[in-house]
């Protein structure tokens, strides 16, 4: 595939990241009303679960994930650990989003596009030979984010309503997040310039995220009995739970590809446009602004604005050619190191995997776990009630629809320029 057409297929797949990722954390307002931030996160993440596998295995099949995990075992590991930081960030959320809100909280984890920055550079040597003009629009376009999502976060802070120490316990858990979020890229790129396919990964990276939320339930919420008890409780609540995990992946499979095309230097602040999503969604859907003052309200205007000319200006820093001579000799270290084909993985890179073009083999228990997964989604739907919270039914179904636009637009895109690879 062309460079160019490579560079507009990462951009667009981070945005529809943010889109999705967005979405994907309006079921945990349910802290607000009692639920305890662990069983949120056990709730989402059995969702993610179910998702990581069925979307990756409906799409490519269970022989090519399998043959792909076989061929580079080396990084099961890899996925495994990005799964626990995963968990540990969602998990430190769920607590932001119940002291401070959810307006509030997104533009603090967010910070973790700049920590993804750094090693992207340090490890993987992203933006190496760049050029000043390419340092300045990726540099200062996650700077833009962040600087927007920190005026946001000062625009919303007097909606905070929970005691100052509550406050701090909330901006410290999201400033954590995105400390766990930024490092937990790593693995991410490391699996990508080895020609992972971003399917394969997640399906790996969901045994580690799914067993630390877990553990991190059995401990801090009373044993067995206790997540037990708790999961009886919010069963009238797990469907918007699950439907939250399974937004997720979504978004975060495009953020892999985002990644794995356009590095996580880049790929990364664009994904964080989800800060703008999660405002909408805390802001339109939820009220959480209702009543600001005119102040209040420039700055929210002021801070979305610099967020767009961020993601703008990351959109257009496409790696030149120096860059890409660095870039290939991370490539070949990893190729080196593990012994893969140098050429191959290139290719892989390019969007241009020959196994990803094949039909794919189909197998009988594909359907069964398919089946499996409706069923689940049916029998927790059926027990669903409505929650006592307050939602704009008009601005829910605006977001939602923009969400699948972005689904089909940006999914059409990777299945006509790679096929998914």
């Amino acid at each position: 595939m062309k460079p160019r057409s490579l560079h507009r297929l990462g951009v667009a797949c981070g945005l529809a990241a943010g889109a999705w990722l967005g979405a994907a954390e309006a079921p945990t307002k349910l802290v607000t009303i009692g639920f305890s931030p662990f069983i949120i996160s056990l709730g989402m993440v059995a969702g993610v679960f179910v998702a990581r596998w069925t979307v990756p295995m409906m799409l490519k099949g269970t022989n090519f994930i399998l043959l792909d995990l076989r061929e580079r075992s080396h990084l099961l590991v890899w996925a495994i650990l990005a799964g626990m930081l995963w968990a540990v960030a969602n998990t430190l959320t769920v607590f932001a989003i119940r002291n401070v809100g959810l307006s509030i909280a997104f533009p603090l984890w967010n910070t973790n596009s700049l920590v993804g920055l750094f090693w992207g550079w340090l490890l993987f040597k992203e933006l190496r030979g760049a050029g000043a003009e390419q340092w300045s629009k990726v540099l200062g376009g996650a700077l833009a984010i962040v600087v927007g999502a920190c005026l946001l976060a000062y625009a919303t802070s007097q909606h905070s309503s929970g005691p100052p120490r509550a406050a701090t316990l909330g901006i410290l858990a999201a400033l954590g997040a995105g400390l766990m979020w930024g490092t937990m890229y790593i693995p991410y790129r490391k699996a990508y310039i080895s020609g992972m396919n971003p399917l394969s990964f997640v399906t790996v990276f969901t045994f580690g995220e799914l067993g630390t939320v877990f553990t991190l339930a059995l401990v801090f919420n009373g044993g067995w009995h206790g997540v037990a008890g708790d999961l009886t409780k919010a069963r009238p609540a797990l469907f918007w739970l699950f439907l939250g995990g399974f937004c997720w992946v979504i978004g975060d499979l495009f953020q892999q590809y985002a990644a794995k095309y356009i590095g996580i230097g880049r790929g990364i602040p664009l994904s964080n446009t989800n800060q703008l999503w999660g405002l909408a969604w805390g802001a339109l859907v939820f009220g959480e602004l209702a009543g600001i003052g005119a102040t209040a309200q420039t700055l929210v205007i002021a801070g979305s604005l610099i967020m767009v000319a961020g993601a703008a200006a990351i959109s257009f820093a496409e790696a030149p050619a120096a860059e890409k001579v660095f870039q290939q000799q991370a490539v070949e270290r990893e190729c080196s190191r593990y012994g893969m084909q140098a050429e191959r993985v290139a290719a892989i890179l390019a969007g241009n995997d020959p196994g990803s073009f094949d039909k794919p083999v189909r197998r009988w228990w594909e359907a069964l776990v398919l089946l499996g997964a409706v069923a689940m989604f049916v029998w927790l739907g059926l027990g669903a009630e409505r929650q006592a919270i307050a939602v704009n039914p008009l601005w829910m179904a605006l977001l939602v629809s923009a969400t699948l636009v972005f689904l089909v637009v940006c999914g059409r895109m990777l299945w006509r320029y790679t096929r998914f690879s």
